[in-house]
C-alpha cells in the first residue's frame, strides 16, 4: 500500500493534481479510527489518493467519491483496484450535483471538489448526514491566498478566493450547523448539527 501512496503522490506531482495535504488527511483518518465511521461520501475524488487513504483508517467504512473529470475517474478506478479496496470504495463518475443519493446517510461526508460550488454542495449533501455525523470541507486556506488577496494576480484565482471567503462565511452564519475551523494542511472546516450530540472530533 505504501508504494501506492507514493506512486499516487509523484503522479499528482508530475500531472498537476491537487491531492489532499498529509496532515489533513491525517487528521481525517484520525477521526474515522477513534469514531468507527462507516460511511463516507466524498465529493471530489481526483485520482483516489484521499479515498484509498480513508479507507485505510479503519476496516469497516466503505466509501462512495464522486468524480466528473473522465481521466482522472479512470485514474482513481485503476488505483483503487490496485489497492484492493474495490469491495469497499465505489468511484461514481458524475457531476455531484446530479448525483441522487436518495436513501442514502453518511457519517463523514467530506468537500473537495471545485471551490465555486463548495456552498451549493453543503446544501444539498447535509441532507445526507447521519445524526452526529460530520461535514468537513478543505483547502479553506487556498495556498496561504485566502488571507493574502494582495499577492494574487489572476482574476480567475481572484474569483476562486472569493468564492471560498463567502463559504466560511455561509458556514460562520449557517443556522443549522455549528463549524470549527483548522489550521490545518490547506485549511479544513468541520461542521456539524446544532443540538446533536457529536461524536469526538479533536
Amino acid at each position: 500500500m505504501k508504494e501506492l501512496i507514493l506512486e499516487m503522490e509523484h503522479y499528482a506531482s508530475v500531472n498537476n493534481v491537487p491531492i489532499i495535504e498529509l496532515d489533513s488527511i491525517k487528521f481525517i483518518m484520525k477521526y474515522i479510527k477513534l469514531n468507527k465511521v462507516e460511511s463516507i461520501l466524498e465529493i471530489g475524488t481526483a485520482i483516489g489518493y484521499s479515498a484509498i487513504l480513508m479507507a485505510n483508517a479503519n476496516d469497516i467504512c466503505e466509501i462512495t467519491t464522486i468524480e466528473k473529470d473522465e481521466k482522472r475517474y479512470k485514474e482513481a478506478v485503476k488505483n483503487v483496484n490496485k489497492s484492493g479496496l474495490d469491495k469497499r470504495i465505489e468511484v461514481v463518475y458524475n457531476d455531484a450535483m446530479d448525483v441522487n443519493l436518495a436513501g442514502c446517510k453518511y457519517d463523514l461526508i467530506f468537500i473537495d471538489a471545485a471551490k465555486g460550488q463548495y456552498i451549493k454542495y453543503f446544501d444539498k449533501f447535509c441532507h445526507y448526514l447521519k445524526p452526529g455525523g460530520i461535514i468537513v470541507t478543505d483547502n479553506l486556506k487556498f495556498h496561504g491566498l485566502v488571507k493574502n488577496k494582495d499577492l494574487i494576480k489572476s482574476r480567475n484565482v481572484k474569483g476562486i478566493v472569493n468564492k471560498i471567503e463567502k463559504y466560511i462565511e455561509y458556514l460562520k452564519t449557517n443556522k443549522d450547523y455549528i463549524t470549527k475551523f483548522y489550521d490545518i494542511g490547506d485549511g479544513l472546516s468541520v461542521s456539524f448539527k446544532r443540538n446533536e450530540k457529536r461524536k469526538d472530533i479533536d
